[in-house]
């Protein structure tokens, strides 16, 4: 389906093209974070710690979905098939939020944050146990690898969980018709 066609199958009543474009850009916001993640860890070797994975949920679930709902609304889904889903996404990228926010909160020491700490995975059968422990490189929770303009990694997944929460909750309300 040609990108004219689907525009033309999202107008109507409750601006359903508001809608579509919010779940496609909470999609494409999701894809470009998690491709960073990954550039962070694997071209950068920057390690991620549990928390860092943990974050990483939403945005594996926010793709797909994202997807899935402005398929629906370009194959004419009614809006109460529509606002629900879009309500889901918000709500994801809310918690996803929160928890960006505390492991943000765990870095700058203001609340003690998880015991579990994550490294490579070993293989023991070469070399001596003690040189195995010297090649494992810890990643903690409350250490930060990265800054940029005073934010860690974890302030930015909270900003853009903020963002796509905000963009989802654009959809919902153009389909309310708050939106014009």
């Amino acid at each position: 389906m040609a990108l004219d066609a689907v525009v033309k199958s999202t107008s109507g009543p409750g601006n359903r093209k508001i809608a579509f474009a919010a779940a496609l850009a909470v999609a494409f916001i999701a894809t470009a974070t998690i491709a960073g993640a990954w550039f962070f860890q694997l071209v950068l070797e920057i390690l991620p710690c549990p928390l860092c994975l943990e974050q990483r949920y939403a945005y594996y679930f926010a793709v797909p979905f994202g997807l899935l709902v402005a398929f629906a609304i370009a194959k004419g889904a009614p809006r109460c098939l529509i606002i629900p889903p879009l309500a889901v996404l918000v709500l994801v990228a809310l918690g996803n939020a929160g928890l960006g926010a505390y492991h943000a909160g765990v870095e700058w020491g203001f609340w003690l944050g998880p015991i579990e700490c994550s490294g490579t995975v070993l293989d023991l059968g070469k070399g001596s146990l003690l040189e195995n422990l010297d090649r494992v490189k810890v990643v903690r929770c409350d250490e930060v690898q990265w800054r940029f303009l005073g934010l860690s990694l974890a302030g930015y997944n909270a900003l853009i969980s903020l963002l796509m929460a905000a963009i989802a909750g654009w959809g919902i309300a153009a389909l309310a018709g708050k939106v014009r």
